[in-house]
């Protein structure tokens, strides 16, 4: 049996609500990584966040490069998302991008946080999208409701 390499994965994201996929991220980033590369500290995120790199006044350049040139990215695909793109369109992500490395996610998916919070918003069942537990805690906290701000008694139950 190949022997693993620890990895140490420092994500960012909303995760507002945390999402089975969020989750997923971590198991595609190790695999990814201890087939790859010798692991050390590496920023994860999904290609979405690699985007919000090009947005102005959002992060600061030295920061962006601090990060892939001290630590490194595992990026991990996203449905409409095009990171190869993203990096040729930022000089410094160029630059280092040989401590970027860009994993495809087999399970494709277009879940996302804002997904979640307008279905709950809306009384939808969000069953097998999210850990139970999370699930319970918005139940519990009357969390992405319409009526969020009404005592938890007098909403309506729903199926989630």
């Amino acid at each position: 049996m190949k022997s693993r390499i620890p990895v140490v994965l420092l994500a960012c994201g909303s995760f507002n609500p945390i999402t089975n996929m969020h989750l997923r991220l971590f198991e595609v980033a190790r695999d990814h990584l201890h087939q790859t590369a010798v692991p050390e500290l590496k920023l994860l995120c999904g290609a979405d966040i690699l985007k919000t790199f090009q947005t102005p006044n959002l992060w600061k350049e030295a920061h962006i490069q601090e990060i892939v040139e001290k630590f490194g990215m595992v990026c991990v695909s996203r449905t409409g998302h095009n990171p190869k793109e993203y990096i040729s369109g930022s000089a410094i992500l160029q630059r280092y991008q040989h401590n970027i490395h860009l994993v495809r996610e087999p399970v494709q998916n277009e879940l996302s946080s804002t997904y979640i919070r307008r279905a709950l918003s809306q009384g939808q069942s969000v069953k097998y999208l999210l850990p139970d537990a999370v699930i319970t805690y918005i139940k519990e906290h009357n969390l992405y409701t319409g009526d969020s701000s009404k005592d938890s008694t007098q909403r309506n139950e729903t199926s989630w």
